[in-house]
């Protein structure tokens, strides 16, 4: 079967949202911030119109198209980011012992989790902004990444090891993701 010679994607820029490129560095910036990225594969170009990014491969493979996609995605993010944050809610689960969560520097600091007197910790990455109220803790940034990465770090800080799951469900559990509760 002949491979295509070219394959191409179009993302059209929205207003207020500057995008610059320095090699293979992205820098996507608007009202909620600046965004960098290094996309550095050579296999994918990237061109920069006034209102538009082009991303072609001129032989495209099974590889290159999922790249493609992929660059595609990020590329995408980095404009919504930069528009808006994303956020993620967790909620903070105990049946026995009181949990108390603090922020320290970079670090979420989770107190007396099914009665331990050592506290859990889970890293806050970049510059993720984290608010408690009550048994809800709220993450956002312009960074998708980040976002996940810090939510996902406070859901595994509180993983229970070795026991039964569906007796002992205390923990912190992602619940709604940038709108979209989840099911």
């Amino acid at each position: 079967m002949p491979v295509a010679s070219k394959l191409e994607e179009v993302v059209n820029i929205p207003e207020g949202i500057t995008v610059n490129m320095a090699k293979r560095e992205i820098t996507v910036s608007g009202p909620n911030g600046v965004i960098k990225r290094v996309l550095r594969d050579r296999r994918i170009s990237i061109q920069n119109d006034n209102n538009t990014l082009t991303l072609y491969t001129k032989y495209p493979t099974k590889k290159e198209q999922a790249l493609l996609g992929t660059y595609l995605s990020h590329i995408n993010n980095m404009i919504k980011g930069a528009q808006e944050d994303f956020t993620y809610k967790l909620r903070i689960i105990y049946s026995h012992f009181p949990v108390k969560v603090r922020v320290e520097k970079d670090r979420l600091v989770i107190e007396n989790f099914i009665g331990e007197s050592k506290p859990r910790k889970a890293k806050i990455i970049g510059n993720t902004k984290i608010n408690i109220q009550g048994d809800l803790i709220t993450v956002s940034s312009n960074n998708i990444e980040d976002a996940g990465q810090t939510a996902a770090n406070i859901e595994t800080a509180t993983k229970i090891k070795k026991v039964d799951s569906r007796v002992f469900q205390d923990g912190i559990y992602i619940i709604e993701k940038t709108g979209k509760p989840l099911r």
